[in-house]
């Protein structure tokens, strides 16, 4: 960390207020102008029923909203067979779209900038979530092995169907209307999500096709580039941003060269200008010293290559992602389980006060309130009414 940086930290007295310290200095993204680098981080939490924004949705990002404050919706489905879970929004039909337009409002009111994360689960669908029940499409028609949540809850999936080569342009189509569909909702922005073992994430594990989207480094990144490409002339590259983990092994969606694999999709958006790259850490790991959890920092590659804006997630807490910043790893930090735990995040950031613990047992209930827009503010006296 720099002399400057780590003076800033330094400075911090617990539940006093601070000089500004990285995290909280300002940043031009585009055209956008924010006042912070804390990012909210888009959170599936299955509260969004009949894949429709809900009133209660609208209170929880109003919550985490502020002036300057940058927030990414949670992942959102392109289409009725793009859904892996229950109760997950959309942006496929106009209904979808006139259930967000309350939610974003709110964000706007709060002065707050809100980018929509679109996407598509398979292979991860299993066939109940479907419609009439049908197998998911996918790269592949390789089974993904039982998966065990944090819940220690088993998930099983069934086969996929292997789409063929001419269905791939109307899949791509799915993301050009959902991504227009975002901004006609009144989103200032579009991330796709290209990680986490959903179906743009084409890693070798996985992707076992024989013809242009598979074999080659640069046939896997194919249908990456083609859903970039079409969603950014939909939307315009300079409202666009991308999520990436290259690291992850979710679903089974492993490969053999990580970092060669998302370099040439950087590589890609750098030819087309695109805003921004969201890359997740891999995985912490214990300190075999003092048994403390630590984020392996392995992205510096990916953020020398990226020329637009770079934001990291994965396990940041205040300290880390002041010195994220200060080093110049990345330019803006997202958040999540803090986030969702504390709605106020940046204030307390700024207060260096004491953080609200989230409850990892109501991430993903259905309840409307508990686990999602009940966790206290640091003034307790702060009222969110939305009418």
């Amino acid at each position: 960390m720099s002399s400057e940086g780590r003076a800033a930290v330094n400075s911090a007295e617990a539940g006093t207020e601070t000089k500004t310290t990285p995290l909280l200095t300002p940043y031009k993204m585009g055209e956008f102008n924010l006042a912070h680098r804390v990012v909210l981080a888009p959170l599936t939490r299955f509260r969004s029923y009949g894949n429709l924004a809900q009133p209660h949705n609208v209170l929880y990002y109003a919550q985490r909203s502020a002036p300057g404050a940058l927030l990414i919706g949670e992942a959102t489905a392109v289409s009725d067979t793009a859904r892996g879970y229950t109760n997950v929004p959309g942006l496929w039909s106009q209904e979808q779209v006139e259930s967000w337009k309350p939610v974003v409002d709110a964000v706007h009111t709060k002065g707050a900038v809100f980018f929509c994360q679109i996407w598509h689960t398979a292979p991860a669908s299993p066939t109940d979530s479907q419609p009439n029940g049908q197998a998911s499409v996918s790269s592949t028609d390789k089974q993904v092995t039982p998966q065990v949540s944090h819940e220690h809850i088993v998930r099983e999936f069934a086969t996929p169907q292997r789409f063929e080569t001419e269905e791939i342009p109307h899949i791509i189509n799915d993301f050009r209307i959902a991504a227009r569909n975002a901004i006609r909702a009144g989103f200032d922005g579009v991330e796709i999500h290209a990680g986490n073992g959903y179906l743009i994430d084409q890693k070798d594990g996985t992707n076992d096709r024989a013809d242009v989207y598979g074999g080659s480094l640069e046939n896997h990144c194919s249908f990456a580039a083609e859903v970039i490409a079409a969603v950014g002339a939909e939307v315009g590259v300079d409202r666009l941003g991308v999520r990436l983990s290259p690291f992850s092994d979710y679903v089974d969606c492993v490969d053999s060269d990580p970092e060669a694999l998302a370099l040439r999709v950087i590589d890609f958006m750098n030819g087309l200008g695109v805003l921004y790259c969201h890359v997740v850490e891999p995985r912490m790991y214990v300190n075999k010293n003092d048994g403390k959890l630590m984020i392996p920092h392995r992205l510096l590659p990916f953020r020398k290559a990226f020329k637009g804006t770079f934001m990291v997630n994965g396990g940041y807490d205040r300290e880390e992602g002041d010195k994220a910043i200060a080093d110049d790893y990345a330019d803006l930090v997202a958040y999540g389980r803090l986030f969702l735990a504390n709605p106020d995040l940046p204030e307390r950031f700024r207060k260096n006060a004491s953080l609200n613990k989230y409850d990892r047992s109501t991430f993903y209930t259905p309840d409307p309130v508990v686990g999602y827009t009940d966790y206290p503010f640091l003034d307790a006296d702060i009222k969110e009414i939305v009418d």
